[in-house]
Formats: structure tokens, C-alpha cells, sequence
């Protein structure tokens, strides 16, 4: 599938599922319910033991779906994108921006959301080629943000990541983000094993992100 393609997916999907957990079979449990909540965009993060093959098998069983697009998270360093992209992983996104995952995700033609924080960082990350800034962590700033980066780098793709709720992220997308990031609030159900409350809070962010963007 083509960069450009991959791109169309992720802001497609609107909101991207941010998931960690303690084990493999958690993650991959807790991304199960995501997506039976209709949230197509996941995230899963290198925080999870065997991470790597944690994407695997969710870009395995979800291979029919055309909507579901599997990316990897917290990814520090070049070698771990590109055992993520081996995996499958069809989207990088990191905490900093580093430029020699940047390179990486250039050759293997995968789209590459470095956390920045400053204008500095954010024209460093597409100098190198990044396709969307990943503004971490949002809850530093608040959505009135995106007009000052956006002023001087009007071309700027941002996805907050960290303080984006059910409550403020109608104010984010009209303050011009592509998508957003979120994870502590959908996932907190997980800690005490409760799978069918993540669902249900993963179709109320599709059902606002609907709302949002007035799709029927």
C-alpha cells in the first residue's frame, strides 16, 4: 500500500487508539475492543512486551478489513521501526523526532508522526520528510496552539496526543488538527479487565468524531 494511501487511512480513521498494556495478550484484547467499537486507527505501543509481535498478528486478523490501519508507538530509535515495520506496522509514530527513523520510514515508504513540541522541532521533522506532527503532549498547550504553528507552517498536519477527551476534541478539529491521538481515557476500563467498557467508549469517540465532521 502506498504512503499516500496510508496517510488517507489514518486521518480517515480520525481518532488514533493509543494502546499499551503489561502483556501481549492484553494489548492485543484491548485493541480487539477498539475496533469492534469502530475505531480503525491503532497505535500500539513499544511499551508492550513483545510489541513487535503483538502488530504482527493484529495486521494478520485484520487483514480483510480495509478501514483498520495497525501503526507502532513509542518508537525511540531506527532499529525499533524497522523491526515495527516488519511486523507490519504501516504507520511510525515517536515521542521526539529522530532523524534516522525518519530515513527509515522514507525507505520503506511509511509515514512517520514525530512528538514535537516547538515550531524548531516541527521544521527539523519535515525537513525530513515527516508527514504528520504528533503534538506531544497536547495537554502542555490546548487546541488555541495550532493557529500559532499553523501561521507561519500553514501546510503543517498536527494529531494532538495527550489531553485530547471527549469533551475538548470538537475544539481541537476546529482548530485544524488532521486527527487525534488518545489513549489514558479510552483504555482505563482495562485495568480491571472491563474489554466491553472500552468498546463502548471507542464508539462514543467515533460517534463525536461523526458528529464533528457531520458524517451520517
Amino acid at each position: 500500500m502506498k504512503r499516500v494511501e496510508l496517510l488517507q487511512k489514518i486521518e480517515q480513521s480520525g481518532v488514533i487508539a493509543v494502546v499499551r498494556g503489561k502483556d501481549k495478550a492484553e494489548a492485543i484484547k484491548a485493541v480487539d475492543a477498539i475496533i469492534a467499537g469502530g475505531m480503525k486507527g491503532i497505535e500500539l505501543t513499544f511499551t508492550v512486551p513483545n510489541a513487535d509481535q503483538a502488530i504482527a498478528e493484529l495486521v494478520e486478523k485484520y487483514a480483510d478489513d480495509a478501514e483498520v490501519v495497525v501503526g507502532a508507538g513509542t518508537v525511540l530509535d531506527a532499529i525499533t521501526a524497522r523491526l515495527a515495520i516488519m511486523a507490519g506496522a504501516k504507520f511510525i509514530v515517536s515521542p521526539t523526532f529522530d532523524q534516522e527513523t525518519a530515513e527509515i520510514c522514507n525507505l520503506y515508504q511509511i509515514p512517520y508522526l514525530p512528538g514535537c513540541m516547538t515550531i524548531t522541532e516541527m521544521k527539523n521533522a519535515l525537513k525530513a520528510g515527516a508527514d504528520i506532527i504528533k503534538l506531544f503532549p497536547g495537554s502542555a498547550y490546548g487546541p488555541s496552539i495550532i493557529k500559532a504553528f499553523t501561521a507561519p507552517l500553514p501546510y503543517l498536519s498536527i494529531m494532538p496526543t495527550g489531553g485530547v477527551s471527549l469533551d475538548n476534541m470538537a475544539e481541537w478539529f476546529k482548530a485544524g488538527v488532521v486527527t487525534v491521538g488518545v489513549g489514558g481515557n479510552l483504555l482505563a476500563p482495562v485495568e480491571t479487565g472491563d474489554f466491553d467498557q472500552v468498546t463502548e467508549v471507542a464508539k462514543q469517540y467515533v460517534a463525536k468524531f461523526k458528529e464533528i465532521k457531520g458524517i451520517k
